[in-house]
């Protein structure tokens, strides 16, 4: 192996820029030639590469998105696109290629690689934190220092005006944004998609709240399926609870931006270094994690197919504290 290829793919996360940077370097130094793949996979089949060494990494750490850029690509689902993509990493001499992303990449990562003989490791980069084999993903800590901070400056303002505010995190099929950032923020409640939402037990719980002269009270709420979520919520809440008025707030895309924190970015230059490394040792198709602190190489089979759900003992915690 002589010269390997980057990509970031799916939705970015802070702290990507931060793993770039530990893959280049910790390439160059094992005497590898690094080759920076744009746009995910579309650039993938394209060819869009670009030279990358120490210095073409210089002052990214600290910064959020990914400067490989990142895109989704049906195209590379096909046959077609795959072996398109082969032919243009064999025309660029490159012969493994380090993916960051989140479980569709691995998929896509996995699928190529059983295809074709191009070496294939994954770096988890991922705000969900989802993924089965790494107790924390590239982009997960920054993400909720960023609902957090959003959730103490609402709560000000409902503080002020003895308002309820709906608040709306990211988290589709997992809840560990809300549940993390709920906890931290002093949620009355937390709603995740892991776990049916008893309507009638959110109204009494914040009926019981206000009758213990609470001035406001928070909810926040995973997307689960897409933004807008707690608008519906709310509208129901609305329609039997006038104790308290009521706002939504849906923070959107605001949490996958800004810079990372300190956890990220050593949580990635760790397992930029990893990805190296394994590839390396000839690893293959498998996605490099941190487990008890210590590293772990899972399938990528196993990293896109088994789903880590949020504790529902800290779901009982919240609730007790919201009292």
């Amino acid at each position: 192996m002589k010269k390997i290829g980057i990509l970031t793919s799916g939705g970015d996360a802070p702290g990507m820029n931060a793993c770039i940077r530990a893959i280049v370097r910790t390439a160059q130094y094992n005497n590898l030639e690094v080759m920076g793949i744009m746009r995910g996979y579309s650039g993938m089949m394209e060819g869009d590469f670009m030279e990358m060494g120490p210095r073409s990494v210089s002052n990214i750490i600290h910064r959020g998105g990914t400067i490989l850029k990142s895109a989704r690509s049906k195209e590379f689902r096909t046959k077609e696109g795959m072996e398109k993509a082969y032919k243009a990493l064999k025309a660029a001499n490159i012969d493994a290629v380090i993916v960051i992303g989140g479980d569709g990449t691995f998929r896509g990562a996995n699928e190529f690689s059983n295809l074709f003989d191009i070496q294939m490791v994954g770096a988890p980069g991922t705000i969900d934190n989802d993924l089965f084999g790494t107790d924390f993903t590239i982009g997960y800590d920054t993400g909720i220092n960023t609902a957090l901070d959003a959730i103490d400056k609402i709560r000000d303002t409902a503080h002020s005006h003895n308002r309820l505010f709906f608040i709306e995190v990211m988290g589709g099929d997992a809840g560990f944004l809300a549940l993390w950032s709920g906890i931290g923020g002093g949620a009355e409640a937390i709603l995740l998609p892991e776990f049916d939402t008893s309507i009638d037990g959110l109204i009494d719980s914040l009926k019981g709240g206000y009758e213990r002269q609470k001035s406001s009270s928070i909810v926040v709420v995973a997307e689960k399926g897409g933004a807008g979520r707690a608008i519906h919520i709310a509208n129901v809440v609305k329609d039997r609870l006038d104790q308290y008025e009521i706002r939504v707030t849906i923070l959107g895309h605001i949490q996958r931006g800004g810079t990372p924190t300190c956890s990220d970015r050593v949580l990635a230059s760790q397992l930029g270094y990893e990805s190296v490394m394994a590839l390396l040792s000839g690893e293959n198709r498998v996605m490099v994690g941190i487990v008890n602190k210590e590293l772990k190489l899972t399938p990528f089979e196993e990293a896109k197919k088994h789903h880590v759900k949020a504790d529902k003992n800290l779901l009982e915690l919240a609730r007790v504290l919201s009292f």
